[in-house]
């Protein structure tokens, strides 16, 4: 498929037959009629953030680096904060934010930080911008832009993304407060069905999202997480996995986003997390990297894996065994526990302890890095890194 930036002078498409791969049919010259003075034919205007947008891409696409995303809602900051012992507050979630993007060097390893709407505007403790201290370190600021999920009417108890509505001023905003990427969670359940509707649902939403993102001079992150609840294996994964990029990718070109500004983050194809038959880090690869290379066209620059409640070490060492070979786009990680959990059990909300914390930090930022490279060993790693973080039910 091409990207949306070579279908300005393209036919409307019907569905119909995109799905059944016919030959795209060619607009006969007695239905087509050109005016001998200004040519005619369908157009699509052009985000006239283009040529950022591809920048940006291309910058948080970049070796060795991938994002660090922090953007959990304030209740959701807030169950973390209570897992050791802290209470929601503004200040807590503030000191805990500033300890990730202060951490000296992460620039290093990190190209991006999502963030929540609270902490894009916000200082940290020292009173410097968030978005002024990662900006400082070579780190792209991007901004979660999605409401949450809500029930969907009419489906198998599954759930719709919300939050395009007033979402062109919003992202507008966020523009000129310095993110210059989005992210959109909406997600497919396996034990739900998932449903015709909820995947239409799903892909429909991601794709206005990203154009409009686009048209305000955000890179948008797709992200469509297909969730690893449930006791099926990685063939059933892999079946529905295929089934909603195909969807995905259909409506993003009915949308004329500009394929090359956007990143991607799936989740990688794995089995149900209560199937007794694990996978190994090369079966997940197999799988995964088979069906990128069957849905996701090579114009995309990056693919931004997240975690989805795999251990720390298990969603490093399924990043590396994807990294053995060359890949047709930039193939790295977009993590939130999987680079967060060792640091803040190492910070207890204690002062004394923010060193350590950012220093352990460091070194999953670094060992993703390495997987990005393909150079990941395993060696060294804590029991406590090793330690699944699967929920069930998980809300961001």
């Amino acid at each position: 498929m091409a990207s949306a930036s070579l279908l300005k002078t393209s036919p409307v498409v019907d569905k119909s037959e995109w799905v059944r791969g016919q030959p795209l049919r060619q607009p006969s010259v007695s239905v087509v009629r050109c005016n001998p003075v200004a040519p005619s034919g369908l157009t699509v205007r052009a985000s006239s953030y283009a040529d950022e947008l591809v920048k940006t891409a291309k910058t948080i696409a970049s070796p060795g680096r991938g994002i660090l995303a922090m953007d959990e809602s304030n209740a959701t900051c807030g169950k973390r904060l209570a897992s050791i012992g802290l209470e929601n507050t503004e200040a807590n979630r503030q000191a805990y934010r500033t300890l990730l993007v202060s951490a000296p060097g992460l620039g290093q390893y990190i190209s991006g930080a999502i963030l929540f709407e609270e902490t894009l505007y916000q200082s940290t403790v020292d009173g410097k911008k968030m978005v002024d201290v990662l900006t400082e370190q070579n780190i792209v600021p991007g901004i979660k832009v999605d409401k949450g999920l809500v029930p969907l009417a009419g489906s198998n108890n599954e759930s719709w993304c919300q939050g395009l509505d007033g979402l062109a001023p919003r992202s507008a905003a966020y523009y000129q407060q310095g993110a210059r990427f989005a992210k959109w969670r909406t997600v497919v359940s396996i034990p739900n069905g998932p449903s015709e509707l909820a995947v239409k649902e799903a892909a429909w939403g991601l794709a206005r999202y990203a154009a409009i993102s686009q048209d305000n001079g955000l890179v948008p992150i797709v992200e469509p997480e297909i969730l690893l609840d449930g006791e099926h294996g990685i063939d059933r994964t892999f079946e529905v996995a295929k089934k909603v990029w195909a969807e995905v990718f259909f409506y993003l070109a009915q949308n004329n986003v500009l394929f090359e500004g956007i990143l991607l983050k799936p989740s990688m194809v794995t089995p149900g997390a209560e199937c007794k038959d694990r996978a190994t880090p090369q079966q997940v690869a197999d799988y995964t990297l088979s069906l990128l290379r069957q849905r996701i066209p090579p114009a995309v620059p990056g693919i931004m894996f997240l975690s989805g409640g795999q251990s720390e070490v298990e969603a490093t060492l399924n990043l590396n065994a994807m990294n053995q070979a060359p890949n047709p786009w930039h193939v790295s990680f977009s993590y939130a526990r999987a680079l967060q959990n060792t640091c803040l059990k190492t910070w207890g909300g204690l002062p004394e302890n923010v060193k350590a914390a950012q220093d352990a930090l460091l070194v999953r930022a670094k060992a993703n890095s390495l997987a990005q490279l393909g150079k990941y060993t395993g060696e060294g790693e804590s029991e406590e890194a090793k330690q699944g973080m699967f929920v069930k039910g998980y809300v961001y």
